[in-house]
Order: structure tokens, then C-alpha cells, then sequence
């Protein structure tokens, strides 16, 4: 029996929105209480260190209130992770915060940062938050976030989205195929996101050995033409046809 693919949704991008205004509207915590009851697993928020969407009181009032859990993605910092513990969400995802990106184009270098990322995936995961990293799909990086003991990882699929021909797009889907495999064997939690959108999201949903698709830009985006429901509800769908076919 196969196992089932859930859907993580951002709404990074409602929060974009309020903040271009600075007013109190649109809501993320509204649009990830109605992202739930269309069927999201989780809800991912990024909380940034200069604060440029997600507000920590978006993070306390979804907390509070939610259906599934939060997926709290912070910076590597001590400062970050000493908030996370306070906010004490269900996972916490580490991933890079460059201030110049508007989002996350490469992932943690899980090898390279083993020192300082091994205080931050223990004090999480001492406290019962399920600690992910996100990286991209290479092999070493996997055996590091192996090594430091993670419970999950999340691997990078912005390479994948961006390609523009089918060759590319074949070869980057073949490296996430085995880099998922491997961090499965490694009994890793495997996770996948990043510019995933409605027409690219069925062929990495197909990978039996990933638990999660992370989905945010397009799903807000398609939101504005058929509301939050009815474009989650596509994802999902989209998701589940892909495993079970």
C-alpha cells in the first residue's frame, strides 16, 4: 500500500500582501484556517529576521488556533531558535535567511554548518519540536542532515521548477527521485518544496518515499481567481491522483 502524500501550504505571500500596505489585511492566519479545512496538512510560516511578511503574532494566533500544525521556517541563529522554543510550534524548518533573496533559492549547507546547526537540532528536538532541514538534493548534504540527526528533510525542488526544457527538467526530477530514495534508506522523514506549482507538482508527488509537498506562490496566486478552497482543494487533488496512479 502506498503511503499518502500530504500538502504543506505557505502563505508567506498573503502576509506580503498586508505588509505592502502596512495595514491589518489580508490575514495569513485566516487564509491558513481556510487552506486546512480544504484539506492542507500543515501550514508553513516563514518568519524572517527583518520581519518582511510573517509577524510573530501571525505565528502565536495560528498556534492558538490551528486545526493540523505549523511549520515554523527560521534562519540558523540562536536568536531565531530561542523564539521558535518560545513559540513552540510543531516542526521548525531550518533554512537560509539571505536578506537580499526574496525567498530561499538554495538550501542550508548542512556540512559545512555541522557545528552550529548541532546545538539548534538538539535544543529543538529536546523540547518536542521535530526539527527539518532544508537542502539541496545532493547526497553529502543528506548524510549530514543525517548525521546531526534531524527527524526530516526537505529537499530543494527550485531547480527543478525552474528548468525550461524537458531535458533539464529530466535530469533534475532523476536527481530528487534518488536523492528522496537515499534519505528514505537513511531514515530520514523526506520532505520537497519550492516553486512547485500546478503543472509540475504531479511528477514529484509520484515519489513514494516523500511525505510532503511544500506549496505556497502559486497556490495564493491562484487563489485570487478561484479563492483559497477551491485552489488548495486542486493541489491536493493533483497530489493524491500522482501517488495513487
Amino acid at each position: 500500500m502506498k503511503q499518502p502524500i500530504h500538502l504543506g501550504v505557505n502563505v508567506d505571500h498573503v502576509a506580503n500582501i498586508r505588509e505592502a500596505r502596512a495595514v491589518r489585511y489580508p490575514d495569513p492566519v485566516h487564509v491558513a484556517l481556510q487552506a486546512e479545512l480544504a484539506g492542507a496538512d500543515s501550514i508553513t510560516m516563514h518568519l524572517r529576521k527583518d520581519r518582511r511578511h510573517i509577524q510573530d503574532h501571525d505565528i502565536e494566533r495560528f498556534v492558538a488556533s490551528a486545526q493540523t500544525k505549523l511549520n515554523l521556517e527560521i534562519a540558523p541563529t540562536r536568536h531565531m531558535v530561542d523564539l521558535a522554543l518560545t513559540l513552540a510550534p510543531k516542526e521548525v524548518c531550518l533554512v537560509p535567511d539571505n536578506r537580499q533573496d526574496g525567498t530561499a533559492v538554495s538550501g542550508i549547507d548542512a556540512k559545512k554548518q555541522t557545528d552550529e546547526l548541532q546545538a539548534y537540532v538538539d535544543a529543538l528536538q529536546s523540547a518536542g519540536i521535530s526539527c527539518t532541514l532544508f537542502i539541496d538534493p545532493v547526497e553529502e548534504q543528506i548524510e549530514a542532515t543525517a548525521r546531526l540527526g534531524a527527524a526530516t528533510v526537505e529537499l530543494n525542488t527550485g531547480h527543478y521548477s525552474a528548468t525550461s526544457t524537458a531535458i533539464d527538467r529530466s535530469a533534475e526530477l532523476s536527481r530528487i527521485v534518488s536523492c528522496c530514495d537515499y534519505a528514505f534508506s537513511l531514515g530520514l522523514i523526506v520532505n520537497a518544496g519550492h516553486g512547485l506549482h500546478y503543472d509540475n507538482v504531479q511528477a514529484i508527488a509520484e515519489i513514494e518515499s516523500i511525505n510532503e509537498l511544500g506549496v505556497g506562490h502559486s497556490v495564493v496566486s491562484r487563489a485570487l481567481y478561484t479563492g483559497i478552497p477551491a485552489a488548495v482543494a486542486k493541489m491536493k487533488r493533483l497530489m493524491v491522483e500522482a501517488r495513487h496512479r
